[in-house]
């Protein structure tokens, strides 16, 4: 069984846990997630499809991401990620954390904070190794054509995120 920590509304640990998608968070508790944005020198960004088996947005494209699990800081849990889901180590590239915004969802027991982490590093498509049973396949994207399939509706947090992308 897979657990999160539980933040309050600064961010700082409360030193308890929840079970993975639990939602049982009182309104001024969060769990926390990470995307790990991947940029090459060129411009180009690493996007990747949702398998069309997932509940919540199947099909649409997004950035590596996921929770944190208990114990993870912020930094470890998006180098994880971004390996599970692409196979890229993203350890000696340049960038870091970027910022963090959250979301509330009142009475629904799933306020979030997500770090955001924006990687610089030279690499080709034959060392990506996309997971499937996370994602449907990936591209190298600029920044325009990432903007078109938010226009379209189907990239996952743009609004939010869209700064990494400039």
């Amino acid at each position: 069984m897979e657990y999160w920590d539980i933040y309050d509304k600064n961010k700082q640990l409360t030193g308890r846990t929840m079970k993975k998608n639990d939602w049982c968070l009182a309104d001024d508790e969060y769990h926390l997630t990470v995307l790990g944005v991947v940029c090459r020198p060129d411009g180009k960004f690493l996007i990747t499809k949702r398998v069309m088996t997932k509940s919540w947005a199947p099909g649409w494209w997004e950035v590596s991401g996921g929770a944190a699990m208990a114990g993870e800081t912020s930094e470890e849990a998006v180098k994880r990620e971004v390996y599970e889901e692409t196979g890229l180590d993203v350890s000696g590239a340049d960038g870091g954390y970027v910022f963090t915004y959250h979301r509330e969802n009142p009475g629904e027991g799933d306020n979030y904070f997500v770090d955001i982490y924006k990687f610089i590093m030279d690499f080709d498509e034959s060392d990506v190794n996309a997971r499937e049973a996370e994602t449907d396949g990936f591209m190298l994207a600029d920044a325009e054509q990432i903007k078109a399939f938010a226009d379209e509706g189907i990239f996952l947090h743009y609004d939010s995120i869209k700064r990494v992308f400039e």
